[in-house]
């Protein structure tokens, strides 16, 4: 994919942060776009904008968790726009929870958007990048997806599996030689809205000492570090170069090499900075 002029895109979560940010760029490249979140209010307004850089913007309420939705979602695509090239499995959510007590529920939530909503997506979307002849799956992991933290397990497990995934799924394309690619996206802090809208299990509450707000306000300041525009482009010079992996900011490029040197040996590392920043 080397331009994106007179492509169509599909994002999910592109109500707001990096969905948004994606589709605005995008369209400035003359990409036409095919929009889906649960937030409608949100995705109007993104539409709004992207409208007015002169690409045609479809939308459609999406729960990317749900399989059939994100399948009729795919068809719908390919009926309005004649074609789909590209998917943006974008869509995630956080939850701060200790392993041992997090509620089933729960887990299946975050699993179900961060991690199924990949698969879904990927499955809906990749027969039809086939028969456009040219396509590029674009799944969103994490800097989570490369190191664990305490409390962040569930989004861990989420964003690990999106990167087991991602990377077979890249190997498979490569083996087929069908025109379509895929990439993998791992943003450090980007400072969108996703911490403040996590959820947050009283088990943070009852083993750290320290309220729900103030543990969404740390991970807030640990998610702000590049800008959503920015993250957006260092994405799409990735789909550009048809790279593997992207490691959308400093701190992700310097904490993948912190694994890389210290192996399984950062998880002491990261216990001693978590008991301080937590639990004082």
């Amino acid at each position: 994919m080397k331009q994106f002029k007179n492509k169509v895109a599909a994002i999910t979560g592109a109500a707001s942060g990096m969905g948004r940010t994606l589709a605005l760029e995008l369209a400035r490249r003359g990409c036409h776009l095919a929009l889906s979140d649960v937030n409608e209010a949100g995705l109007a307004e993104t539409a709004q904008l992207a409208t007015k850089l002169g690409v045609k913007v479809t939308t459609a309420k999406v729960n990317v968790a749900k399989r059939d939705e994100m399948v009729a979602w795919a068809d719908q695509v390919v009926r309005d726009h004649g074609k789909v090239n590209l998917i943006f499995n974008n869509a995630g959510v956080a939850l701060g929870a200790f392993l041992e007590t997090v509620k089933p529920e729960d887990f299946e939530w975050i699993m179900g958007i961060n991690f199924w909503g990949v698969v879904w997506g990927t499955q809906a979307f990749l027969p039809h990048l086939k028969k456009a002849g040219e396509g590029h799956i674009i799944n969103t992991s994490s800097l989570f997806g490369l190191l664990a933290l305490p409390t962040q397990g569930t989004y861990n497990s989420s964003k690990f599996a999106v990167r087991g995934f991602t990377e077979a799924l890249r190997q498979e394309l490569d083996l087929e030689n069908c025109g379509v690619s895929a990439t993998c996206v791992h943003p450090g802090g980007i400072r969108t809205n996703i911490a403040r809208d996590a959820r947050m299990d009283n088990s943070i509450t009852a083993k750290t000492g320290s309220s729900a707000e103030a543990a969404k306000r740390r991970f807030d300041k640990m998610l702000n570090t590049t800008t959503a525009e920015s993250a957006a482009l260092q994405i799409l010079r990735a789909v550009e170069g048809n790279k593997r992996r992207v490691l959308v900011g400093p701190d992700a490029k310097f904490l993948d090499k912190i694994v890389r040197i210290f192996g399984s040996w950062y998880q002491p590392l990261t216990t001693y900075f978590s008991r301080k920043t937590m639990m004082g």
